[in-house]
């Protein structure tokens, strides 16, 4: 007698395609994925609640162990947020330094993604090609700071130190020999396919659903929604730029590919102009080494690789904040992945874990 019956299966904590110490228990009913429960956690450190027992210098290592991959734009918002509650004016090269190396920060994570995402699905050329790039924006970012992953890379006022001699030398060899790289990921992807076959389609994710779960970033931008905080907000020196925000309508996995590969030819350009109009001058302002900022309460916004990083402080006037809160791109567009591969094949599940791009030291804090 033949018969069929739903079947509970375990897909991680440790699982290669879930990129961290994430568990997703799934029932099947055969190889159709019928409901989905995200389990998060191991990660959890209670960084907020450390951050509130440190003063306000000491706090930024501890944003660069939220989202690794790309800890520049944790340590920007961390001290974009702090200068907003204390009116601090951030020297101008200070701020076209920050916008310079955020913007590779932007590419150095996308290609992290393109490479892990393709290597998820059976594509590993991608993978060499893209760490092949990523290295030289580490490189960059080593001569910048010293460390190529968790970078304590700005002070709030401005930054610890210039540029080294040369650097935007090497910077500027990087955004002229980058387009021609992205053009082999292009040759490779774009239109085989079998990359086709396992990204078209799959893992989708309208507008009125991505804005009910406060999906941001390309997972937003890729349902039709034109929204970039660089835009519609702009902070530091980003209204001073020519770049476009890509937007495509078919809200699935491929489209997200597509988004995220436009944006690392939107940030190239971005990184040319600001090298171009590098001014002279100091790059850090005159900040007191024991910072107490006036009593009060501040939320402040910077988009990252991920979508939209926010930091919240409440100050009650002293030398370490009274409350801490982050909101954390990843943490806040995982919670779409059970709509998203529901009905879908179980095959689809790695697919659709990349293509949300999440990073489990962001999603647990």
């Amino acid at each position: 007698m033949f018969r069929t019956e739903m079947m509970d299966i375990n897909m991680g904590p440790q699982h290669p395609a879930t990129h961290g110490v994430l568990r997703l228990k799934l029932l099947l009913d055969g190889e159709t994925v019928t409901d989905t429960d995200v389990i998060i956690g191991y990660l959890h450190r209670g960084v907020e609640k450390l951050c509130e027992t440190k003063n306000y210098h000491m706090i930024e290592p501890y944003t660069d162990r939220l989202d690794y991959v790309a800890a520049m734009y944790e340590n920007l918002g961390y001290v974009e947020t702090v200068e907003k509650l204390m009116g601090v004016k951030v020297p101008e090269r200070a701020e076209y330094i920050r916008v310079i190396t955020a913007e590779l920060q932007r590419i150095a994570s996308h290609l992290v993604w393109l490479g892990t995402h393709a290597l998820d699905i059976g594509a590993m050329t991608v993978f060499f090609y893209c760490f092949r790039e990523r290295e030289i924006i580490l490189d960059l970012f080593e001569a910048f700071c010293g460390a190529r992953l968790t970078y304590n890379a700005y002070r709030i006022g401005g930054l610890p130190w210039d540029l080294p001699p040369g650097w935007t030398d090497r910077a500027r060899h990087f955004v002229k020999i980058f387009p021609e790289r992205q053009k082999e990921y292009d040759t490779l992807l774009t239109k085989n396919r079998i990359w086709l076959g396992r990204t078209k389609g799959v893992g989708i994710l309208r507008a009125e659903d991505a804005i009910d779960f406060g999906v941001t970033g390309p997972c937003l931008r890729s349902a039709g929604v034109d929204y970039d905080l660089r835009k519609a907000h702009p902070y530091s020196v980003y209204d001073r730029f020519q770049f476009d925000v890509p937007v495509t309508y078919n809200c699935d996995t491929y489209d997200r590919y597509l988004i995220r590969m436009e944006e690392m030819r939107q940030s190239t350009r971005i990184v040319e102009q600001a090298l171009d109009h590098l001014p002279a001058g100091e790059v850090m302002a005159k900040v007191p080494k024991r910072i107490k900022p006036p009593a009060g309460e501040v939320y402040h916004t910077v988009e990252g690789p991920r979508g939209e990083l926010g930091f919240y402080i409440v100050s009650q006037g002293e030398d370490k904040p009274y409350r801490m809160r982050f909101r954390s791109p990843s943490f806040v567009n995982l919670q779409a992945l059970p709509h998203m591969i529901r009905g879908s094949l179980v095959a689809d599940v790695v697919a659709v874990i990349g293509t949300l791009d999440i990073v489990l030291g962001d999603v647990d804090r």
